[in-house]
């Protein structure tokens, strides 16, 4: 959508949307909770299978369960690992910490595939950008492909191997026995898909947030178990940072997950080019293990869900602004790093006011378009179509859903990182959209 499409679109759904146009005009008719069904049309309805491999589990012992849809028509397979939080001592395994904590703790149920995260989760893995009143469903490059959802419910970002048993500081809770044993569950499936799927033209392995880093860390694995005719690796918001000494930004998190989930087991099944005393050197690996992949990183430069993960704990007193410091200074070093690389892409905004700029790829991709070439309007430039939008791009307007037809059908290798800008916020139907949403993803 562009920025004259998106004011038309949000001028329809102000008519079409009953409670933003109770807000928009002061009525007060009774309405009923809206929830994300009554805002997009595209949640899937898969025929799934539930797959259920012995030895597998979620943190709390019960079974681990992933879920495989066989599409009539496709060799190609996405595989999307489950974003989540992450945890790693007593307050974030037991859920003190709040939002920085870990996803499912008490396992997965039977129902998993069918509740709101699963169905709406990403237009990657529904085939489509949803609909909204007065804008189309509009299928994506993943349209009809078979489909690989991986929950996420052990706390390690899909890659611990360790059992560890967390006290509570007070001594008032009984210690908690915390599985990271994702890793495994992650092995385990690779092995399942390598038989079910033996003939795979086109692998995408992607994932969000947590899922992000997974979709680094065990792309590896991934690659040389399904060995597809081609590899395509898009880590959605999960950056593994370079980090190999104490002065990076990331190196406090890093030393701290690589003891707790005992990471050397990840790291002991890597080839040589990667180094152990840098997690984010498997950036670098994974594009020299596979020099004919294409391989790509998108999150945004404002994202304060996962930076918050990555220094508020090991800082103390750093405050919003410190942390997205941080954050800016450590994705600007990794991009760096990913332009050595010839099979790199990245496709970086800069903010979108949807789940704490973090993600994306889910639920719709509204927003997360990136402009090489952004600024504020001049003042003879006022009069253009919306009048309240005082930004403008002037070279490479690039919607999320173009750079990945792009880069999955024709291999091509797109590297935007969008300035500094309030396009978003000005953004009329983002204005309607993006509460509505969030509204939805907090559960209210």
């Amino acid at each position: 959508m562009n920025r004259f499409e998106s004011f038309r679109w949000a001028r329809g759904a102000c008519l079409a949307l009953g409670t933003s146009l109770v807000l928009l005009v002061g009525a007060a008719p009774q309405v009923a909770a809206i929830g994300i069904e009554d805002i997009v049309d595209g949640g899937n309805d898969y025929a799934w299978d539930r797959i259920e491999i012995a030895g597998t589990q979620c943190s709390d012992g019960s079974q681990y369960k992933f879920w495989v849809y066989d599409s009539p028509s496709s060799t190609n397979l996405l595989i999307m690992y489950e974003g989540g939080g992450a945890c790693w001592d007593y307050e974030t395994c037991s859920g003190q910490a709040g939002v920085l904590g870990a996803a499912n703790p008490n396992g997965l149920p039977d129902s998993y595939i069918d509740d709101f995260k699963a169905q709406y989760v990403s237009p990657l893995v529904n085939g489509a950008d949803p609909g909204i009143p007065f804008r189309p469903i509009n299928p994506i490059v993943t349209n009809g492909w078979d489909v690989v959802y991986m929950p996420y419910c052990t706390g390690d970002t899909h890659v611990g191997n360790n059992v560890v048993t967390y006290h509570d500081p007070s001594g008032q809770n009984p210690p908690i026995v915390f599985r990271h044993v994702g890793y495994n569950n992650t092995l385990e499936a690779l092995d399942y898909l390598a038989g079910r799927f033996p003939n795979i033209n086109k692998l995408l392995v992607t994932g969000f947030s947590a899922g992000g880093v997974a979709t680094a860390a065990t792309y590896y694995e991934a690659r040389r178990t399904l060995n597809p005719n081609k590899g395509y690796m898009l880590n959605d918001s999960g950056p593994i940072f370079i980090a190999p000494s104490a002065g990076y930004n990331s190196h406090p998190l890093h030393s701290l997950i690589a003891t707790q989930w005992d990471l050397q087991s990840l790291y002991s099944e890597l080839p040589a080019t990667f180094d152990p005393s840098d997690f984010g050197s498997i950036n670098a690996m994974v594009a020299v293990e596979y020099p004919n992949d294409q391989l790509a990183y998108t999150g945004y430069s404002s994202d304060y869900n996962f930076s918050r993960f990555s220094y508020e704990r090991f800082y103390p007193g750093i405050d919003q602004a410190g942390i997205l410091a941080k954050w800016r200074e450590d994705q600007a070093d990794l991009i760096d790093e990913l332009g050595n690389y010839a099979n790199f892409s990245w496709h970086v905004p800069w903010h979108r006011p949807i789940n704490d700029s973090h993600c994306s790829s889910i639920i719709t991709f509204i927003g997360s378009h990136a402009c090489k070439k952004i600024r504020k309007k001049k003042w003879w430039e006022f009069w253009e179509w919306p009048w309240s939008q005082s930004w403008k791009c002037t070279k490479g307007w690039t919607p999320f859903e173009d750079f990945l037809d792009k880069w999955v059908d024709d291999d091509d290798i797109s590297r935007i990182v969008e300035k500094q800008n309030g396009y978003n916020n000005e953004d009329p139907g983002m204005q309607i959209v993006g509460p509505l949403i969030n509204d939805a993803l907090s559960g209210n």
